[in-house]
């Protein structure tokens, strides 16, 4: 097997519909470079272990496959994807994702062979409901390269991106995101944490799409558990934003938490839990009490309940 200059990692699990398409996005790319493809797959309990079986065995100098005899969980199984990538640089492509650009590897190595300073770069994603015909690009607006907009809006999709392998591994050592169970999701933390220490780059331009898929833990049909994980995503810039902004954002963090909680329980739960849900974070941050968000939210879903 050669030696490649790139890795790309793709952890999988359940993904049958989609996985054989996200892999072969991947090997559409146009590169004037060797890569290789790290699929990490957690014990799939559908077809899926058989696909990415039959894609490393067709393509053996390309495709690396990562198993176990049991399942180890999404976070073990996206660190041991990654601690077996050998490239320089490190792109990640989940498996229920795909790349609709076939330079996009091509392009983001250019980028960071030609600035040694930059650690990441990323591009837009299209973000995509296949079942419901809907799409938009994401960011809609100019893509963030420094932490204190990160910190507002991490427009870094995880598909979109590569970093450099080195760096990556340094952020699993400083970081240590195995200790934080609370945290739902691997990637925000790990672009928050090249935004506060390194540079990191936008590219404008669409190389993938992102798959909405209904009842994933982002996109879940329950408002509790969509609201778990808007709270974790808020719950991790509160410990970015201490740890290297001496907490100057913290109000704003816990307002937008406070507005989305709001939000998701006005359209669907009870006003006895829209009010404890108020008041617990009443009691977090007292600067809300003055904030008119909560009469807001309440008076205008419930005029559209009706």
């Amino acid at each position: 097997m050669m030696t490649p200059l790139v890795s790309v990692c793709m952890t999988t699990y359940n993904h049958e519909r989609y996985i054989a398409e996200a892999i072969e996005s991947v090997l559409a790319q146009h590169t004037s470079f060797d890569f290789e493809i790290v699929v990490g797959e957690d014990c799939s309990t559908d077809s899926t272990p058989t696909i990415c079986r039959q894609y490393a065995e067709r393509y053996p100098d390309k495709i690396r496959l990562i198993t176990s005899a049991e399942n180890v969980g999404w976070r073990a199984n996206y660190r041991r994807t990654i601690a077996a990538a050998r490239g320089r640089y490190i792109a990640l492509c989940d498996g229920d994702d795909r790349w609709c650009d076939t330079e996009k590897l091509q392009a983001q190595f250019d980028l960071l062979e030609a600035d040694s300073e930059c650690a990441m770069c990323y591009t837009r994603s299209e973000r995509r409901d296949f079942e419901r015909g809907e799409s938009q690009i994401y960011p809609p607006e100019q893509g963030h390269e420094d932490f204190a907009s990160m910190l507002r809006l991490n427009t870094a999709e995880n598909s979109t991106t590569m970093a450099r392998r080195d760096l990556v591994e340094q952020y699993y050592a400083e970081v240590r995101p195995d200790q934080h169970p609370e945290w739902l999701t691997d990637d925000l933390p790990m672009w928050l944490w090249f935004a506060a220490n390194h540079k990191i780059r936008f590219i404008d331009r669409v190389t993938a799409t992102h798959r909405i898929v209904e009842g994933s833990v982002s996109h879940s049909r329950d408002y509790r558990k969509r609201i778990a994980f808007g709270d974790s995503l808020h719950e991790i810039m509160l410990w970015f934003d201490k740890r290297y902004n001496s907490s100057h954002a913290r109000h704003d963090i816990l307002r937008r938490a406070h507005r989305n909680a709001l939000w998701a329980i006005a359209s669907e739960g009870s006003v006895s839990e829209f009010v404890g849900r108020w008041w617990s974070d009443v009691c977090r941050s007292p600067r809300l009490l003055f904030c008119c968000d909560a009469a807001k939210i309440f008076i205008k879903r419930r005029l559209l309940r009706r």
